[in-house]
């Protein structure tokens, strides 16, 4: 079996050491290698005036737009609010058993919540979002174990209780799918 690809692409203003964590840590979980790529989009045509938000529909079909011409799996990673229409806002979204999924980092710090900042909680939050998202591309749906990063997440607090990994039977699932 050839190894998974996963391109990451940057859509927001993210540190590279802060890629290369999440990188290392999602690329030994889904045993893919992991790439980066920055790109620039004007996003003012994914926003929604009457919400004052960015339609993660959109964005997750823009993003597959793009997926066509990568090998893999793709995630694009943003720094704005999202939305679906039947959800005030979303950490993320994928298509299942797709190629493509997106997460956004706008909900995920300490300083959005009152807290004093914390690059640590915010960063395994950011790894346990992406690690989700393209766990449904593989195929996963939410799991019931607890502490299995494929539990759904409604607000930050549940992802805060979630691990970074997969339970067994997720991780099993995973490791199994392939990339197309």
């Amino acid at each position: 079996m050839t190894q998974k690809k996963i391109t990451l692409f940057n859509f927001g203003h993210f540190d590279n050491d802060l890629l290369s964590e999440v990188g290392a840590v999602a690329g030994k979980e889904f045993d893919a290698v992991f790439t980066f790529r920055k790109e620039y989009v004007d996003l003012s045509e994914f926003f929604d005036s009457s919400r004052k938000q960015y339609n993660g529909n959109k964005l997750l079909a823009f993003v597959d737009q793009r997926a066509g011409f990568e090998q893999g799996k793709l995630i694009g990673l943003f720094s704005v609010d999202i939305f679906i229409p039947i959800l005030t806002y979303i950490y993320g979204q994928a298509y299942l058993n797709g190629k493509s999924a997106i997460a956004s980092a706008h909900r995920l710090s300490n300083e959005r919540y009152g807290l004093a900042r914390d690059e640590k909680v915010f960063l395994s939050r950011l790894i346990k979002e992406v690690n989700h998202e393209l766990g449904h591309c593989y195929g996963l749906i939410h799991c019931h174990t607890p502490g299995c990063v494929m539990q759904s997440s409604t607000y930050v607090e549940d992802i805060d209780q979630k691990n970074m990994h997969f339970c067994d039977s997720c991780l099993l699932l995973v490791r199994n799918a392939r990339d197309s």
